[in-house]
């Protein structure tokens, strides 16, 4: 497993190890003392698996309470997928990354504590898994406008048409009236 830095040193791209022949293929997705060397200790406590159809964007979310590292990755499809440095104090800050995770690159990004992550769906359908370090709070939960002037994210946009959104995630705070860490 290759853990690959990004522009910001706390959030990795994990690269597994691929066997695969004619058969089909075997990779490991996570290994406790691999990951912890190369992102910290951390308990995951919480997996999930959502499916969303072309042009859904999820996101920005994190949570003020139960605040949650999240290991992510595409098992169907593809993603353009996002994390947000949301802690004050980090020279990062107001800084974002994203990465293109899919079932053919079999990528992982490790968000951790602190950020807001969101992810939009780049081919028909996608399925994405990932674990938690804490559980989901609903009631903790804030979401980020997805198109903040002050983050100007570069998403992928297909045809440059708006993406399909929650109504959560409409209702989206500014980056600069979000809570931050």
């Amino acid at each position: 497993m290759k853990f690959i830095e990004t522009r910001i040193p706390e959030v990795k791209i994990v690269e597994p190890q691929v066997f695969g022949d004619e058969r089909g293929f075997f990779m490991e997705t996570f290994r406790t003392t691999l990951f912890n060397q190369n992102c910290g200790e951390r308990d995951f406590v919480q997996e999930n698996h959502s499916k969303s159809s072309h042009g859904i964007l999820r996101g920005l979310h994190y949570q003020t309470e139960n605040t949650q590292g999240k290991l992510v990755r595409v098992v169907s499809g593809e993603v353009f997928d996002v994390a947000v440095d949301m802690r004050k104090d980090s020279s990062t800050f107001g800084q974002w990354v994203g990465v293109i995770l899919s079932a053919e690159n079999k990528r992982q990004l490790w968000v951790p504590e602190g950020f807001a992550h969101g992810f939009y769906v780049m081919s028909d359908q996608a399925e994405f898994a990932y674990k938690c370090t804490d559980f989901y709070n609903p009631d903790a939960e804030v979401s980020v406008k997805w198109d903040d002037e002050t983050l100007a994210i570069e998403w992928p946009l297909v045809n440059d048409k708006a993406p399909s959104l929650s109504a959560k995630d409409i209702a989206g705070l500014t980056f600069d009236a979000a809570p931050k860490f």
